[in-house]
């Protein structure tokens, strides 16, 4: 367990993390919304900014769990893609994603070593000394 120095300062992040989410949030919904000569209250800016983090942190918990599930401490991008089952759309979206992200990569043909497992692992155990 952490000490109670180490807590604060967990909260405090978190703290920070969520104001700087929602600030960035609010941004691009005052940028869309000038885009579409629309205004938007405060309040309901307000609203938009939480219901995005509080929708931000249950796809983490979902993405954290998938992980699990397949037995990686580590989220990949099948994780993301079953996150969004239940949109057809976006998931389609993050598969043409995924796939471009693929084609782009650089294909790295690691060649192995010739030789037989047996060779490498052979080890003389006997030296044989010539007759001088």
């Amino acid at each position: 367990m952490g000490s109670d120095a180490e807590r604060e300062e967990d909260v405090a992040a978190t703290d920070l993390f969520r104001d700087r989410f929602r600030l960035c949030t609010i941004s691009i919904a005052e940028a869309e919304a000038k885009q579409n000569d629309m205004e938007i209250s405060q309040p309901i800016m307000a609203c938009i900014s939480d219901l995005a983090f509080k929708y931000a942190e249950q796809l983490a918990k979902d993405l954290e769990l998938f992980a699990q599930h397949g037995g990686r401490k580590t989220v990949n991008m099948e994780d993301v893609i079953l996150s969004a089952h239940r949109n057809e759309q976006l998931a389609d979206s993050l598969r043409t994603f995924c796939n471009d992200l693929k084609a782009k990569e650089p294909h790295l043909d690691r060649k192995r070593k010739k030789g037989t497992r047996k060779q490498d692992k052979a080890t003389p155990t006997v030296l044989h000394i010539p007759d001088s």
